[in-house]
């Protein structure tokens, strides 16, 4: 790798752990300060800290590969994500305001009572800790594939570890130095290092983008005329597929219906996008923050999709001779073609910002969402509230750590012994997850009949259901939140009518 390349890369691995440091002076005052940030943060932060923690690595490298290999039709689960926010906005938000709340299961504790308020942190934090392990070995991948594509790379990695192939060497390193600087970051500076490092990175990885997008742009002859005329030419501009498939993902109806339940699950039940409206300061603020978090997420995903169609026509029409470097074992890798253009196309400098802006996408923290969860869930009520504010802060930055460090081992664990499509068949169980804990709040919500026991026996049952879909049927995963919450709703609901269903009705609140 080159010198400059170098500098700039560990300038912004450097400046990340110092500016997240720098907020430490801002924690003086106790939990509500480490968690949500005093509920001072403007919504234009909350905003770039949404897109930038539903952003990762892979969305840098991959989304540009589906528009490489097929077309725009991933837009169209954009589309759902957008009517979601807005089914958040109308159904969830109003709630998050009601008292002081430092997570989203709080809500389920006051309307079920504490067995379904900590299963479903439980849930959280057991899916939290493995997706985020596992997200920080895949980029990792990214990474390694980035970086093992430069001059003298492989042979500095064997001189570093002889015993370990190069490639382990680079995803470990990486795993172990945005691993620690992640833990770092958030351990001092709590929920504003986390939200002002994703407005940072935001600006980063979106400046990486369109400065890699204009160079590709000038790297094609026929310029901007040429990519409309041969990508069109070759569908890759087709938006829309109205196919009546539900094992097929990317059409209309799945991208519809199953992005809007998957992104009222993942932006209105999960405490990792809660907490982040819960640092502002009323429900307005967080409505703005979601409803314009969808347009820049539009945007962002079309131009990362354009990239792809770029790409397309740069490889098949000028560099043919490189397309080798993109198979394995005969089979096209789509997410290896921006990296390969990445590392052999741009200029000194450039790699290394392009790098730093794909490491950027892997900094969002979930350690203060799992240490927020852990003490508003179980370390504060198990003491009765009754340590002070000094005890409570110091456990909060503890299990920050600690949670950082579960997250450093899985990836590492997911490194060394597990498979790409083993990990891809991991995280597919969080989307199943979320549909689960999406039904327990839509019994909270719309249901007032429906009790702790009910509620529990229709997060069993939509879980087992989940598990059988998930394995036994081709059923597309971008229906997975839609069938996990409706199978959760029903049986909790029908539950709740069987004799003596209602005797634990021990809370009465509506969420």
């Amino acid at each position: 790798m080159r010198t400059l390349d170098l500098i700039i890369l560990f300038s912004y691995l450097i400046g990340t752990v110092l500016f997240g440091s720098w907020f430490s002076r801002r924690q003086r005052r106790g939990m509500k300060d480490y968690f949500v940030s005093g509920k001072r943060m403007p919504w234009w932060a909350i905003m770039a800290s949404v897109v930038s923690t539903e952003t990762s690595s892979l969305t840098f490298v991959s989304v540009p590969g589906l528009a490489f290999t097929g077309n725009f039709t991933f837009l169209q689960l954009v589309i759902g994500y957008l009517f979601g926010r807005l089914a958040v906005t109308l159904i969830f938000v109003p709630l998050y305001f009601r008292g002081e709340l430092l997570t989203v299961y709080q809500l389920l504790g006051q309307r079920f009572g504490d067995s379904v308020r900590r299963l479903a942190s439980t849930l959280f934090l057991i899916t939290r800790s493995v997706a985020d392990g596992f997200r920080l070995y895949l980029t990792g991948l990214v990474l390694g594939a980035v970086i093992l594509a430069l001059p003298g790379s492989e042979a500095a990695a064997r001189s570093w570890v002889p015993a370990l192939d190069p490639t382990l060497t680079i995803i470990l390193i990486s795993v172990l130095v945005m691993g620690v600087a992640t833990i770092i970051f958030s351990y001092f500076g709590g929920i504003d290092a986390v939200i002002w490092t994703d407005v940072t990175q935001l600006g980063i990885y979106l400046i990486g983008a369109f400065v890699a997008a204009f160079i590709l742009l000038g790297a094609i002859p026929g310029g901007l005329g040429e990519v409309i005329s041969v990508g069109g030419a070759a569908g890759k501009f087709t938006v829309l597929d109205f196919t009546l498939d539900i094992t097929k993902s990317n059409t209309f109806w799945a991208g519809l219906i199953g992005g809007a339940f998957l992104t009222t699950a993942t932006h209105g039940t999960d405490q990792l996008m809660v907490q982040r409206y819960l640092c502002g300061d009323s429900p307005k603020e967080a409505r703005k923050a979601l409803l314009v978090s969808g347009v820049v997420v539009f945007a962002q995903f079309a131009l990362f999709l354009f990239i792809g169609a770029m790409l397309y026509v740069f490889y098949t029409g000028h560099a043919t001779g490189e397309t080798a470097a993109f198979l394995v074992d005969g089979k096209l890798r789509a997410d290896r073609v921006f990296p390969h253009f990445i590392v052999n196309h741009l200029p000194t400098g450039v790699v290394g910002l392009v790098i730093a802006a794909i490491a950027a996408a892997a900094f969002t923290s979930s350690l203060n969402s799992q240490a927020a969860t852990t003490m508003a869930d179980f370390y504060v009520p198990m003491t009765g509230g009754k340590k002070t504010e000094a005890h409570y802060l110091r456990a909060s930055k503890l299990l920050t750590a600690m949670w950082g460090c579960v997250q450093v081992a899985t990836g590492m664990f997911a490194a060394f012994y597990l498979t790409r499509s083993m990990v891809d068949q991991v995280l597919d169980i969080q989307s199943f997850t979320n549909g689960v804990i999406l039904g327990i709040f839509f019994l909270g919500t719309f249901t007032k009949r429906v009790q702790s026991a009910p509620a529990i026996i229709g997060t069993v049952v939509g879980a087992a259901v989940m598990l059988f879909v998930k394995f036994f049927t081709p059923i597309s995963w971008q229906w997975y939140v839609l069938i996990g919450s409706v199978a959760t709703f029903a049986v909790g609901w029908l539950a709740s009518w069987a004799p003596g269903a209602r005797k634990d009705e021990t809370v009465v609140k509506s969420v």
